[in-house]
């Protein structure tokens, strides 16, 4: 029986195959998917636990398939990119994905990725535990987040920052410290990705993502949640 599921989107048929074999050997079993429209059917179709998206798609762009995945489905998302400039690595973040991967790429890092993103996302809660800062409340073991009793849509790595911050109020994070808490590894170059993580996050958290009320900059350390003594 399969551990997991992936969806591999990408138009280059050898990549696909590359990647398809390499998640199969670690017990996954893989859709695979050419062009956007194709992985979204097969999203709504087959649930993946997790999917594997390439930026540049004929058609449909992979940034225009996280968008509308994200109007109604959490699945976590690790997007290629041939492009190595931050910008379209923030946009990428900033809309929704939790991992990107530049080309050339070690098929190896890629699963390795994908099954800590999982690890982190699937991870149980021992005990019922829940956080309550004002209007949020956020609800570590059903992985639930609200605010003034509407539910909010977060994303498996948006959850996992919101619950290290919030589950430890006043204490200074750094970059790299979120990093290792979110993704399971060290790398070297992503730590300035968790600014557009953040920046997402506040939009919906906050009331004013201009004024952060929860989730604040120490600049030059990192982040950290407003405890009650900071009010």
């Amino acid at each position: 029986m399969a551990q997991y599921s992936v969806l591999i989107v990408d138009d280059d048929i050898k990549l696909v195959t590359l990647l398809q074999t390499y998640f199969e050997k670690d017990g996954c079993l893989t859709y695979t998917a050419g062009n956007g429209l194709d992985a979204l059917q097969i999203v709504r179709e087959y649930k993946p636990d997790i999917m594997v998206l390439d930026l540049m798609l004929p058609g449909l762009n992979g940034l225009d398939v996280c968008r509308k995945i994200r109007n109604d489905n959490d699945i976590p998302i690790i997007m290629l990119t041939a492009r190595d400039e931050e910008r379209d690595r923030l946009v990428g973040l900033e809309i929704g994905a939790d991992d990107y991967v530049t080309k050339p790429f070690s098929p190896k890092e890629v699963v390795a990725r994908a099954r800590a993103i999982l690890r982190r996302a699937n991870k149980a809660v021992s005990r019922s535990q829940t956080i309550v800062a004002g209007r949020l409340v956020i609800d570590l073991e059903r992985h639930q987040v609200s605010k003034g009793g509407e539910r909010l849509e977060l994303t498996p790595t948006e959850f996992k920052i919101l619950e290290l911050l919030a589950g430890n109020a006043g204490r200074v994070y750094s970059r790299l410290q979120i990093v290792e808490h979110t993704q399971g590894y060290t790398f070297e170059g992503y730590e300035r990705t968790i600014d557009a993580h953040i920046k997402n996050l506040r939009r919906k958290v906050e009331d004013n993502p201009k004024e952060p009320q929860y989730i604040q900059t120490i600049y030059g350390i990192g982040y950290k949640f407003a405890s009650e003594t900071d009010e």
